[in-house]
């Protein structure tokens, strides 16, 4: 096809123009395999205790009580095959590069069978040595002599930054097969008392009852360990043997030397080694460090620059230099002997002569305190795809020394590097540790363990980085956070909690500095977790609390949900009772997914375990029929979860307002005496009918003439027929009482159309209240008449009232109306006797 005619499908569309699937970009980063999904979070479940911990990244480690099942059985001890693999492990790698021949050990012959007759004896010793005299390097010779000594072997351990605990652990994992299970105290005790083995402690940091602690705990083993002065002796009666390590005689340095550079001395070197041995006292590891100066000493003086043109040394001169170049046969200035300062100080001058790679190695080792790299990160770190040489480079020199499974700047390097500037962009070089370490920690092909061997360094870049750390930018986040983030589930996962607790502070003092409330809260959460599995339950308790305010503050509904069962599970575990909010989340929220926020109320109002008790307006009205108990609009789903104050102020408000109305009802009816009261006859149907020719619902009668006459009244039915209702069509026709006067108060025409009434009887006693409190009347008289029977005949009426009260029963005029002043719609007469019950609506309290 024409290159610049294409057709439309090789824009990704069909030939009728629709696109068919989205373009890929030009250069994609990787392979179109089809879309793809972001990585899940790595989640692990492990059993510590009594307790079943899944480590979670994301919202933080949920801990619970460990079903039965779920619990490992007793933990049982390796095959000599696996325990040649974990010896393997518990080394240091071998650095890259061509093998250099084992340098054997000098004039340590003594010491080495000494140590061996101890240990067959049983007995534990103490090999005291400053740094720098060899101390491991004899260890490594005595644990090759002992393996057969013990039914477990040799186990190696390191002291460096471990705490007994961390050391008891460490023998268990060494001797027992127990994956993704870390024993309580009580078991690890009990197991590491049946172990039976040499054990090789290097760089031990403690002495004293916290060593007595250690040897208690593991009466069938045999301690080879090795310190320096500085650390604490241990007790008197502690029966541990102590063997001083000094330097070498002269004679013995002069051969290291020698075996160092691979020929004899020449007089002038031999008279230099002679200095060197009295300044340093006989330190093997200067000697070590000399032997390199003369190597690369005479790497110069053999005329390395006539292969330099071909690449390969980076430090040699151009090979376009002018012929006439003047070279000294013995090398100039370059080939002299060190003067006994450099020799005393060799690593400024020793780093000079390496390559990039491996001056770029120390830079980041000294910005890491003294930790170098494992080799597999250098050429990430370095930018080299070759940098892992460097780690040969500066073993052969003595620049590093292993300490444990890693390697480390030798003894007296750290100052003399720093001295010579290699930490005047510490800050810059550790960032760039930072950064590399979070991208690698968090990728889903590296597992715990390997995160957990690199432990030292991942902390030591945290170390250098956490006090400097600031808010990022908009859009960034914090490489130390970010960092912390990442490991501190890897270490718990990899059962290296001390690295686990140390990462977790780091982070948390990190994330404050940064002003990250949610990451924050996240290690506080995991430090509260931490501490209940070590059954440290005050320290639990205020972790938790802390992360639970934290993420409340920002509506974190699920990491809040994981820190009140952990809190409720605190409580459970010291034997109090826990609060009212951790209640309310482990009672009524058994889902995580649930979106419903803690901070915010339903949207149905806030459930209450009382009823309602309506509007607190106060009308009273007579009801045609008795009331229900008021309901609730929902059920109440609170308990003690919705206890909360304004549920007591709501029920508190309503229950006086109940009280209130009972006691005025309560009044009423206690002070109605009269068994003729007129609520006490109202029917089952309290509405009024009008019979034919009856004037009773207070409707103006028109009258011929002028007289002012009223007319005589009708009574008021009483007989409600065959329906048994009142005011129905089939109720018998009244008889009018031609004796009698009409119920209500007679009246004259007024003038203006209405008529005004007159009362029959003048008021003699107040109303008094119904006996019903669900039948109030419907307004309330200042005057009311004397009560008596409906049917019950006037014996006087007078002709002039005192008072003349008006009323409206329609939209035109006044009509007829009891003492109190009342108005109702033109369709609706209002009846004009006080004892006519409401045929109104029932109003609500």
């Amino acid at each position: 096809m024409d290159p610049n005619t294409r057709g439309p499908e090789e824009y990704g569309h069909d030939a009728d123009g629709q696109s068919s699937r989205p373009r890929p970009p030009r250069d994609p980063l990787t392979p179109d395999f089809g879309q793809h999904s972001p990585a899940l979070a790595r989640t692990v479940q492990l059993v510590s205790g009594d307790y079943l911990l899944t480590v979670n990244p994301v919202d933080g480690s949920e801990i619970e009580i460990c079903p039965p099942a779920e619990r490992p059985g007793r933990p049982e001890k390796l095959t000599p095959a696996e325990r040649a693999e974990a010896d393997r492990a518990a080394k240091p790698p071998v650095p890259p590069g061509p093998t250099r021949p084992a340098e054997p050990l000098l004039a340590r012959q003594d010491e080495r069978e000494q140590l061996v007759r101890m240990l067959a004896r049983g007995r534990s010793v103490r090999l005291v040595g400053a740094r720098g005299t060899g101390r491991t390097s004899l260890l490594d010779l005595v644990a090759e002599d002992c393996a057969d000594l013990a039914p477990d072997g040799v186990v190696r351990l390191t002291g460096f930054h471990r705490a007994p605990t961390d050391l008891l652990y460490d023998l268990f994992y060494s001797v027992y097969g127990a994956p993704l299970y870390r024993p309580e105290l009580d078991e690890l005790l009990s197991c590491v008392r049946e172990i039976g083995a040499v054990v090789v402690l290097d760089d031990i940091e403690f002495g004293g009852a916290a060593l007595e602690e250690l040897l208690d705990a593991t009466p069938e083993c045999a301690f080879l360990l090795s310190a320096t002065p500085e650390v604490p002796a241990p007790s008197a009666d502690s029966g541990i043997e102590e063997v001083a390590l000094d330097g070498l005689d002269r004679a013995a340095s002069v051969e290291l030397l020698e075996r160092g550079i691979g020929r004899v001395l020449t007089e002038d070197e031999a008279n230099w080694a002679g200095d060197l041995w009295f300044e340093s006292e006989g330190l093997p590891l200067r000697f070590v460090q000399a032997g390199a100066l003369l190597r690369q000493r005479d790497r110069l003086r053999a005329g390395a620059d006539a292969v330099d043109e071909y690449g390969v040394f980076e430090d040699a001169p151009p090979s376009d230099a002018p012929f006439d170049t003047p070279v000294d046969p013995e090398g100039g200035e370059e080939t002299q002997l060190p003067s006994l300062g450099e020799a005393a100080g060799p690593a400024q001058l020793l780093a000079s002569r390496l390559s990039t790679s491996a001056r770029t190695t120390l830079r980041f080792a000294v910005a890491l305190g003294g930790e170098v790299p494992h080799q597999a990160h250098l050429p990430a770190l370095v930018g080299d795809t070759h940098a892992d040489a460097a780690l040969g480079e500066l073993a052969d020199c003595g620049l590093v020394s292993p300490v444990g499974s890693r390697y480390r700047l030798a003894a007296g390097v750290q100052v003399q590097l720093e001295a010579a500037g290699y930490a005047d962009d510490a800050q810059d070089d550790a960032r760039t540790a930072v950064q590399h370490y979070a991208w690698w920690a968090g990728h889903p092909s590296v597992t715990p363990e390997r995160v957990s061997a690199e432990a030292d360094a991942v902390l030591a870049a945290l170390g250098v980085l956490v006090p400097a750390t600031t808010p990022p930018a908009e859009g960034e986040e914090s490489p130390t956070v970010q960092l912390a983030r990442t490991a501190a589930p890897a270490f718990a996962a990899g059962l290296h909690w001390n690295a686990w607790e140390r990462a977790l502070r780091a982070g948390a003092e990190a994330a404050r500095l940064a002003g990250d409330v949610s990451e924050q809260a996240y290690f506080h959460h995991e430090l509260g977790v931490l501490a209940l599995c070590g059954d440290q339950l005050d320290r639990a308790r205020t972790e938790l609390e802390t992360s639970i305010g934290l993420r409340g503050a920002l509506a974190d509904k699920r990491g809040t949900v994981a820190g009140r069962r952990a809190l409720a599970l605190v409580s459970d575990r010291s034997g109090t009772a826990p609060g009212l909010a951790a209640f309310g989340a482990t009672a009524g929220e058994e889902v995580p997914d649930a979106r419903y926020e803690e901070s915010q109320s339903p949207p149905g109002g806030v459930p209450t375990p009382f009823p309602s008790v309506g509007d607190t307006g106060t009308l009273v009205t007579h009801r045609a029929s008795a009331p229900s108990a008021p309901m609730s609009s929902h059920k109440g789903r609170g308990g003690i979860r919705n206890f909360a104050r304004r549920n007591l102020v709501a029920a508190g408000a309503g229950a006086l307002l109940v009280a209130v109305l009972g006691t005025v009802v309560t009044l009423g009816a206690t002070s109605d005496n009269d068994p003729n009261s007129p609520a006490n006859q109202v029917g089952v149907n309290p509405s009024a009918s009008q019979g034919p020719g009856d004037d009773s619902l207070g409707a103006d009668k028109v009258e011929s003439d002028d007289k002012g006459d009223t007319g005589t009244a009708t009574s008021r039915p009483t007989d409600p027929g065959p329906d048994g209702t009142l005011g129905t069509a089939d109720d018998p026709t009244p008889t009018d009482d031609p004796t009698g006067p009409p119920d209500d108060p007679t009246g004259t025409q007024g003038s203006g159309g209405g008529s005004t009434h007159s009362p029959t009887k003048p008021p003699s006693s107040p109303t008094k209240p119904p006996s019903s409190p669900t039948r109030p009347p419907s307004h309330t008289p200042t005057d009311d008449p004397t009560t008596e029977d409906p049917t019950e005949e006037p014996t006087e009426t007078p002709t002039s009232p005192t008072e003349t009260p008006t009323s409206s029963t329609s939209a035109s005029g006044p009509a007829s109306s009891s003492p109190a002043e009342t108005t109702t719609s033109a369709g609706a007469p209002a009846s004009t006797r006080v004892d006519t019950p409401s045929t109104g609506a029932d109003t609500l309290i």
